[in-house]
């Protein structure tokens, strides 16, 4: 961006970003998600992809059912698809992010655990 906008502007928006970086609620809950899902993924091995979510490209793949019972989330209420279920058969579904109670991860945090989310989701489930 320095390069692109020279001084002082460039500089103005490296300040203005480290400012924003510095000032806003910190948090390691990314890192321990992380971690979570990587120990989660070394004791499990490999796992084979639901094939809901496969890309039927060919007809015998659509005949194997790849793809088959897939939810657009973008097509469900909310953009949300409620109910689904992203992991392999092999694992149980988990939840390996936990948001914290600061900044704009509360405000996530009370969306993501609203009741009005859950009821759907036991209602949804295909």
């Amino acid at each position: 961006m320095q390069e692109r906008l020279g001084s002082p502007e460039g500089e103005l928006a490296i300040a203005q970003a480290l400012v924003y970086m510095a000032c806003a609620a910190k948090s390691n809950a990314v890192y321990v998600a992380m971690k979570r899902a990587m120990s989660e993924a070394r004791s499990s091995g490999s796992a084979e992809v639901p094939l809901h979510l496969r890309n039927g490209a060919t007809r015998l793949m659509e005949a194997e059912g790849f793809g088959e019972g897939y939810r657009y989330a973008h097509d469900e209420p909310d953009a949300f698809a409620a109910g689904e279920d992203y992991f392999p058969d092999e694992l149980s579904p988990q939840r390996f992010y936990e948001p914290t109670d600061r900044g704009w991860r509360a405000a996530f945090a009370k969306s993501w655990s609203d009741s009005s989310l859950n009821a759907q989701a036991k209602t949804n489930k295909t």
